[in-house]
C-alpha cells in the first residue's frame, strides 16, 4: 500500500478527536450569528448614502456564504451590499477565513472604475492611515495579504498606489484583521466591518 494512503499518528489522533469537530461546529454557529449582526449594522450604514453605483444596483441585496475549501481552509462571508452583474461589481465583503484572518473588502469592477480611481487619488489622504491595503492580485479573488499581495495605503505611498491603479480594470481595497485582535475576540465583528466600510466611502460616495 502506498505510504500516501496511511494515516500518521497525528492524523489518527485528529480523526478520533470528537471535541475538535464539536468545537468547529460551535465556532461556525458563532461566526454565522456575528455575520448576521454585521448585516443588520451595514444596512443602517447604507441608509441615506449617495453612492456612485453601477446600473441595477440594489443596496438591499446581500448573501451569506459558508464553505470548506478556500485554499483548503474553511470560510464564511457576508456580501452587503452585493452587486455582481455582467462586467460590473460593487460589493463589500466581510470574510472570516479560518487559519488566516478576517478581511473586509470593497470589490469594484466595471463602468464606474474611472470615477472610483479619480476619487481614490483625489481623496487619498482621507483613505490613508486606516489600515487599508490595495490588492495587487490579478483578480478580485485572491485573499492573502502581505508583500506581493497587498500594498498598504499610507500617506507616503500615493505615487505607488497611483501606478498600480493606472493598470487596473478593477479595484479591491481590503483591511485584514488578525483573530487575536480584541474586537474580533469579543464578538465585535460588526463594529470592525462598519468602521472599515466608512473608511472606504471616499472612493464611492458622490
Amino acid at each position: 500500500m502506498s505510504h500516501s494512503l496511511l494515516f500518521t499518528d497525528e492524523e489518527t489522533a485528529l480523526l478520533a478527536d470528537a471535541q475538535l469537530f464539536r468545537k468547529k461546529a460551535a465556532i461556525t454557529i458563532k461566526i454565522r450569528a456575528q455575520l448576521e449582526t454585521t448585516h443588520d449594522a451595514l444596512k443602517q450604514e447604507l441608509t441615506g448614502l449617495s453612492l456612485v453605483t453601477p446600473p441595477g444596483f440594489d443596496a438591499t441585496l446581500y448573501q451569506l456564504v459558508k464553505g470548506e475549501h478556500l485554499e483548503d481552509f474553511p470560510y464564511q462571508y457576508l456580501d452587503c451590499p452585493k452587486h455582481f452583474a455582467g462586467l460590473n461589481a460593487f460589493t463589500f465583503r466581510t470574510l472570516v477565513w479560518w487559519g488566516h484572518h478576517v478581511t473586509c473588502a470593497l470589490l469594484l469592477k466595471g463602468a464606474g472604475i474611472p470615477q472610483y480611481k479619480r476619487q481614490f487619488l483625489g481623496r487619498f489622504h482621507q483613505l490613508a492611515g486606516h489600515e487599508l491595503e490595495l490588492s495587487l492580485a490579478p483578480s478580485l479573488w485572491e485573499w492573502k495579504r502581505g508583500e506581493g499581495y497587498t500594498l498598504p495605503i499610507t500617506h507616503d505611498r500615493k505615487a505607488q498606489v497611483a501606478a498600480v491603479l493606472a493598470e487596473r480594470s478593477f479595484m479591491k481595497v481590503v483591511r485584514c484583521v488578525p483573530f487575536s485582535d480584541s474586537k474580533i475576540q469579543t464578538g465585535q465583528l460588526a463594529q470592525v466591518a462598519c468602521s472599515t466600510f466608512r473608511s472606504m466611502l471616499p472612493i464611492v460616495t458622490l
